[in-house]
């Protein structure tokens, strides 16, 4: 008699597992997101000018990147746990020290390194590597939307409290709520300890090896150049907004709370745009999800252009900013993933989100000074609106196999 064949198992989501990392990217999306909210209210409280802050932020945003592989790199070797409990000390201490060293040189240390740094500790690299290597491949995308979602959950929820706290007690107030929210968000470090090696689902045919030979085939391959260069123009365009977006409408006569509402509007809708385009990245090819995204910015810009500088302007640009906003990154690490597989995604995508952080450098910093030599932001709309076609041109050569068909083969790009 013969023994009967056990069914295989489903594959599991570990919900647990990745509502943690969801819930950490909430909070450090949430401090960095809001961070344009404070420039107007330290420049008038401190004589710091815009530009220093504004370059005080591009700093930070090109280290918030830089510090990605690094500690993407710590995550795949020693697990997620130390990487993530000496971010959220770092950032505490940017946000406590930040009232208190209130030159440009000590806005550059607190916002630009302490802050950056340690938001970059317990971000998408370190998080989403941590958890793929636990997922089947089939579920790592949507797994990816449902992470990013909650980053921009922490934008849509702290921008009001952010705005309300400055407007009742002052910036350093504000900055101190925040620093005590992410040291009490230090317990959720703990689902995620175990590191990379430890129960991995199958991995991509280039996934041995050591991080040198991995590190190495990623520099020869052209689709991976590819996604820098696009995630490059991302960055830019989102650093400009959330630098200089309260900027923006300040300069149109609206009050600081439209300049909150917006950016809430903007993480509101990029929770669902994560989710969704991290579904779709599981029937559809990334490559074009992510083309019809930084094309569809291009044209939004281009409408906001034309539009009357209004309240509800605002609220419906930023609500369809917001859709594509960072959903980009479930596509961009789910392609990193395809590529070249899970084990060492915490680096490998990290050094994209370095390219990122990159153009997010230029995007704070040239915003700055664009408002000091013009008076206004126009030249750097048109820019931002160039970059996104080029980004969206820049996607379709990826190479990418097509989902697969009702065989389950998937067919070359």
């Amino acid at each position: 008699m013969s023994t009967p064949t056990p069914m295989p198992r489903a594959p599991t989501m570990h919900w647990g597992l990745l509502v943690a990392a969801s819930a950490i990217l909430m909070v450090t999306m949430g401090v960095r997101q809001t961070s344009g909210l404070y420039v107007d209210p330290i420049h008038r409280g401190t004589g710091v000018s815009i530009v220093e802050i504004s370059f005080a932020l591009a700093i930070g945003q090109f280290v918030w990147g830089a510090v990605q592989p690094v500690f993407g790199a710590v995550a795949d070797q020693r697990g997620a746990l130390p990487v993530l409990i000496f971010g959220a000390l770092l950032l505490a201490a940017g946000l406590l020290l930040a009232p208190l060293l209130t030159s440009p040189l000590g806005m550059t240390f607190t916002l630009g390194l302490l802050m950056a740094a340690g938001a970059g500790a317990g971000s998408f690299s370190v998080l989403i590597g941590a958890t793929a290597h636990r997922l089947p491949a089939e579920k790592r995308s949507f797994a990816a939307g449902l992470i990013n979602a909650g980053g921009s959950l922490g934008q849509f929820v702290f921008a009001p409290l952010v705005q309300w706290i400055i407007g009742t007690a002052g910036w350093a107030r504000a900055m101190i709520t925040m620093a005590v929210i992410t040291l009490l968000s230090l317990p959720l470090a703990w689902p995620l300890r175990r590191r990379a090696g430890d129960h991995a689902h199958g991995t991509g045919a280039t996934d041995d090896g050591g991080l040198g030979a991995q590190l190495r085939i990623a520099a020869r391959d052209r689709s991976y150049w590819y996604l820098h260069l696009g995630f490059f123009t991302c960055g830019l365009h989102i650093a400009f907004l959330v630098t200089h977006l309260p900027g923006e409408i300040a300069l149109c006569g609206l009050s600081p709370t439209v300049a909150s509402s917006s950016i809430a509007l903007i993480g509101l809708f990029n929770v669902a745009g994560s989710l969704i385009v991290g579904a779709l990245g599981q029937r559809y090819r990334m490559k074009y999800l992510l083309f019809w995204m930084y094309a569809s910015r291009a044209v939004m810009i281009g409408v906001y252009l034309v539009s009357p500088p209004t309240p509800l302007t605002f609220y419906l640009f930023s609500a369809a900013l917001g859709f594509t906003w960072l959903a980009t990154v479930p596509p961009t690490a789910g392609l990193v993933g395809k590529l070249f597989g899970p084990r060492y995604l915490g680096t490998l995508f990290g050094l994209t989100l370095l390219s990122h952080q990159l153009g997010g450098f230029f995007g704070a910093w040239l915003g700055g000074l664009a408002l000091a030599h013009t008076g206004n932001y126009l030249w750097m709309w048109y820019a931002d609106m160039g970059l996104a076609v080029l980004a969206a041109l820049i996607n379709l050569p990826i190479r990418e196999a097509r989902m697969a068909g009702c065989h389950g083969v998937a067919a070359p790009s």
